[in-house]
């Protein structure tokens, strides 16, 4: 009898390593639906709160991972400044906030600026102590910063899914030696292969990105990665940021005119360069909530479409940054301190029903404390439900589910713990695992 609480645990323990390795060989958590909150720690600092929709004060990172999220993406600059919105970031503070987002059951990217601030298409200033340093010098700064982060990183426990050698570098980086002015990408290639040197240093399993913006643009994607393949770069996945706001000279022009040829691109890039492909930063007008949701679901929709699971994730760039603020437009929460509902595109799990299309399908919140919602999004209908829990025994079954419509399950009176929901449609089944608070 004194063995039998650990033969259940044992059990649980077993149920939980099979259910694992079966969502990882179905690929049905590979997916990164992905924030950058690289903000976050200065405005926990300044004294911002965060609260879910009932007006609890809660975690952001919770927050977060409730709406979906389970890749978190920070950026490290070398020596930046104590400024609260354009400082911090330094690889001391990106490794708290790794750890912290790791322990939640994050997955990790890094995104190396190379920089003391802001790096992007039109800033890509040398680090002050960087400055006055020959090119076969920077070159050593390159490698040594990326290998100390990391192996701080390491040290803390934390071995990144991806690194990120550069931040929107479609004129270069590090000017003006590494610009590639002229079409000359001699320089380039060099300092993003010190980069990835050092990366794999660290781990060969961790995924280089190299990045730039306007990811719509298949002829200046074309011109820069063809540009490094000429110089024999080193690289595992093309990252692109997707910001329709931005893509108008005179006017923030609505997504639909831009989706389409970011899907092609990525297709594009895809088979041009035999690499994964990504969507590190993408954002809507926070005012415009359905919008940002919908242009965020075809964000999504477009990566996933994306043959031989190739297209690997969407992260969304400083979602909780609110405006008031850090007075940028482009996040995704509302004034009064709340996550803006476009976040629930992440919430969207796609599957195959038996016909090869896609069944949408929502389940919210997670975890959950009194009732879960279980809503069929698309037009493939749900025939049955089914909960277990982690002993594997079946605690809720509706072999009538709603098949068009929102199923409601009340889980108010369970035990705390893991449970698997099973989603029947048509011949296929999808999983889902969610918490029990």
């Amino acid at each position: 009898m004194k063995t039998k609480p650990l033969q259940i645990l044992l059990l649980a323990f077993a149920l939980l390593v099979t259910y694992s390795s079966m969502a990882q060989s179905t690929g049905a958590f590979a997916f990164s639906n992905g924030a950058d909150v690289s903000w976050l720690p200065q405005m926990e600092t300044s004294g911002y709160k965060f609260y879910d929709v009932d007006g609890t004060a809660k975690d952001c990172l919770q927050l977060l991972k409730d709406r979906g999220i389970n890749t978190i993406r920070l950026r490290v600059w070398v020596n930046p400044s104590t400024d609260i919105k354009n400082g911090h970031c330094s690889p001391a503070e990106t490794v708290v906030m790794a750890v912290r987002a790791q322990n939640l059951g994050m997955r990790i990217m890094i995104d190396f600026h190379y920089s003391d601030t802001w790096a992007d298409p039109g800033h890509q200033a040398k680090p002050a102590a960087w400055a006055t340093h020959t090119f076969a010098q920077l070159q050593d700064d390159v490698y040594n910063h990326t290998y100390a982060v990391l192996n701080l990183l390491k040290t803390a426990g934390v071995t990144p899914e991806w690194v990120q050698v550069g931040n929107e570098i479609p004129g270069g980086m590090l000017f003006p030696d590494g610009s590639n002015t002229g079409n000359n990408f001699v320089k380039l290639t060099q300092l993003l292969n010190k980069g990835y040197d050092a990366t794999k240093a660290i781990s060969t399993a961790i995924k280089v990105i190299i990045h730039i913006d306007q990811g719509n643009d298949n002829a200046r994607s074309r011109w820069f990665y063809d540009g490094l393949k000429a110089q024999s770069i080193k690289y595992d996945v093309i990252g692109l940021s997707y910001y329709p706001y931005w893509l108008g000279s005179n006017s923030h022009p609505d997504y639909t005119t831009s989706i389409v040829a970011l899907g092609n691109n990525l297709k594009d890039m895809v088979s041009r360069y035999g690499k994964e492909v990504m969507i590190v930063e993408v954002g809507g007008d926070y005012t415009l909530v359905q919008n940002t949701k919908d242009m965020l679901t075809a964000t999504i929709n477009a990566v996933k479409a994306v043959p031989n699971n190739k297209g690997l994730g969407v992260v969304y760039w400083e979602p909780e940054g609110a405006k008031s603020w850090s007075g940028y437009q482009l996040s995704a929460w509302l004034s009064n301190g709340k996550p803006s509902a476009a976040l629930d595109a992440f919430l969207v799990q796609l599957g195959l029903d038996d016909k090869g299309s896609v069944a949408k399908v929502l389940v919210y919140p997670n975890p959950v404390s009194s009732i879960l919602n279980v809503k069929n999004s698309g037009n493939t209908e749900i025939t049955a439900l089914k909960i277990t829990n982690i002993l594997g025994q079946t605690v809720f079954s509706n072999a009538n589910a709603s098949a068009k419509s929102q199923n409601t399950i009340d889980v108010s009176n369970w035990n705390a713990g893991i449970y698997i929901l099973s989603i029947a449609t048509g011949e296929a089944v999808q999983q889902f695992k969610f918490c029990k608070k």
